[in-house]
């Protein structure tokens, strides 16, 4: 028999059209959401996260995070957020809690409790055990007049959106506004403190964002391996100390110690001529460089070097006096680049 041939009339369903919907419907649904929780926020929403940021803020302890499930895995990485961003925080599993954690918590804490229905069985003892030794609890929840909304001493509730899960049964929605809300929380403390650049680069030494908040006096060469000389060096001089320093740039310094221009490679390119060696650096230097200062992070360095094309930067002080130079490869051996 022979097989019947397809019809190449029929419009053809473009492959994943169907699972992109369904991706498209959750993150609309997710973006309603987030939409009520920001205009929640203009009612007793935004009070009692002021009142949580006023209750932490005095708090001589940490910041607790607990929570079962879904929620447990938000308030896991609210702690994270919290911590990294000025605010001592911890987390404590409400099954573990129940076998010798509770011992985790002090009078000086906060406890900040998450729970979608506010009636998730696990959080008992801890809730009891808060009240009990009037620890100061926080819960976040979508029911405020729920066992945990009513035990609370400060409730900040969710509004009641509608979950991603077209049976409305998955946490999707409601943990994205926990963490949302929780983020919200940090950033609010994180600003109250003043807390900086700087002071994040304490908490994450590691990795390309450890990288980005170093200083630029922790990379630079000093001083002494610098290639600089006076205007009047011929250019035969300044070509050994180029070389020999391997940093492609030479820096001119004038009579205070300042610098006030630099030879680059370019810079010779442009300058060729049979008489180049015997011309002297001010004669070829461009003026004014471009500089950096050595409080500066390696982040704006490379943002520099980026913008526009070079390779090096000279490090200069208050008085323009040379103090360093940072070099593309400095930025690419800590992990920059």
């Amino acid at each position: 028999m022979t097989p019947a041939m397809p019809n190449r009339h029929l419009t053809p369903v473009p492959l994943g059209a169907q699972w992109r919907e369904s991706a498209r419907r959750a993150l609309v649904t997710e973006t309603e959401g987030m939409q009520q929780l920001i205009a929640a926020l203009e009612g007793p929403l935004g009070d009692a996260l002021a009142q949580s940021v006023e209750t932490i803020r005095k708090a001589r302890g940490r910041v607790v995070m607990t929570g079962m499930g879904k929620s447990g895995h938000i308030a896991r990485k609210i702690a994270a957020t919290l911590a990294s961003t000025g605010t001592p925080a911890s987390f404590v599993h409400p099954a573990e809690a129940s076998h010798g954690d509770l011992g985790m918590i002090t009078p000086d804490d906060v406890v900040v409790m998450i729970s979608n229905s506010g009636e998730s069985p696990e959080l008992r003892d801890i809730l009891t055990y808060a009240k009990r030794f009037a620890v100061p609890l926080v819960a976040i929840t979508s029911v405020p007049d729920s066992t945990l909304g009513k035990e609370a001493d400060t409730v900040l509730p969710l509004p009641r959106a509608r979950e991603a899960c077209p049976n409305g049964l998955a946490p999707t929605t409601s943990t994205l506004l926990q963490l949302a809300l929780g983020d919200a929380l940090a950033i609010a403390l994180l600003e109250d403190k003043g807390f900086s650049a700087h002071d994040f680069r304490k908490f994450h030494p590691g990795g390309k964002l450890g990288a980005q908040l170093k200083h630029v006096r922790d990379i630079m060469h000093a001083k002494e391996e610098l290639p600089l000389g006076p205007e009047s060096m011929t250019m035969s001089d300044v070509l050994i100390v180029m070389t020999r320093r391997s940093y492609g740039c030479f820096g001119v310094v004038g009579a205070d110690g300042a610098l006030v221009g630099i030879v680059t490679d370019g810079d010779l390119r442009r300058n060729m001529a049979p008489d180049l060696v015997n011309r002297t650096a001010g004669a070829v230097m461009t003026r004014a460089p471009k500089t950096i200062g050595p409080d500066a992070l390696a982040s704006e360095a490379l943002e520099q070097l980026n913008s526009l094309k070079i390779t090096s930067l000279f490090v200069i002080d208050g008085e323009k006096k040379p103090v360093g130079l940072v070099h593309i490869h400095d930025l690419l051996r800590i992990g920059l680049v």
